[in-house]
């Protein structure tokens, strides 16, 4: 037996006396988002796919410049500087 028009008002209804009007967009949304997301699992399928985030960030991480190498004067003062080994005799 299939859910018809009037039990869908009815259930809509009495969420509007529950939830009150300004809650029930945001239920609204988030149930949307939600069996969004569900779908997209199951279907293993995505436009909001991970992997075009993750290479954002590689070509992002290349195009940064490498940091410089530290010297004596970029240490803090309680750290001695780094000197050549000295030769054994």
């Amino acid at each position: 037996m299939p859910i018809g028009t009037p039990e869908v008002i009815i259930v809509l209804v009495i969420a509007l006396i529950i939830l009150g009007p300004k809650k029930l967009p945001q239920l609204g949304r988030s149930l949307g988002s939600g069996m969004r997301e569900f779908k997209d699992s199951i279907s293993g399928g995505s436009k909001h796919d991970d992997d075009d985030d993750d290479a954002a960030e590689i070509t992002a991480a290349a195009d940064k410049p490498a940091d410089k190498p530290a010297s004596s004067a970029d240490k803090p003062a309680g750290e001695p500087a780094a000197t050549a080994p000295r030769d054994a005799k």
